[in-house]
């Protein structure tokens, strides 16, 4: 067999084919501007998914764990943090807060948005508490920004 085709036939996709209990090394390329250095989030990312996140000059991230699943995590943080929330998006997310008109809900580390009372459910909400608890996992439609710059979020026009 050819040299080329041996290696050619071993290179495998690294997203695609991960063993769960193989360390991998992954490496997704992303706008330098955002991270010249390594942020909160990101430190935040390794300490709940165990992974080691390293961030190049030229905006190279490299993820690397031994864990798929935990992989998987901080690769979707990661694409979260840099994706810009548009109009129309699906996101799942944690509740992290309630208030009176409403619930926080935690998108990736630092990356939040706000779900207004009225868009919780299809029928009108009295209580948040009554539909939502801190912990929650939701899945939740980005709806825009209002009028000032604040990104809202609907849940039930997510389901």
């Amino acid at each position: 067999m050819d040299t080329r085709k041996k290696v050619a036939s071993s290179t495998t996709n690294p997203l695609n084919d991960r063993n769960k209990d193989t360390n991998k090394n992954l490496q997704i390329k992303l706008l330098a501007e955002y991270f010249s250095e390594k942020p909160k989030t990101m430190y935040q990312a390794e300490q709940e998914t165990g992974v080691k996140i390293d961030i190049s000059d030229e905006g190279m991230v490299s993820v690397c764990g031994v864990d798929k699943d935990m992989i998987d995590k901080a690769l979707k943080y990661i694409k979260t943090i840099v994706t810009d929330f548009e109009e129309g998006m699906i996101l799942e997310g944690t509740v992290v807060s309630i208030k009176e008109f409403g619930a926080f809900i935690e998108f990736a580390p630092g990356k939040e948005g706000m779900v207004h009372i009225s868009k919780i459910a299809k029928e009108r909400v009295e209580h948040v508490e009554d539909y939502l608890t801190l912990g929650d996992k939701v899945k939740c439609k980005c709806l825009g920004k209002d009028k000032m710059g604040r990104i809202s979020f609907s849940i039930k026009d997510a389901q």
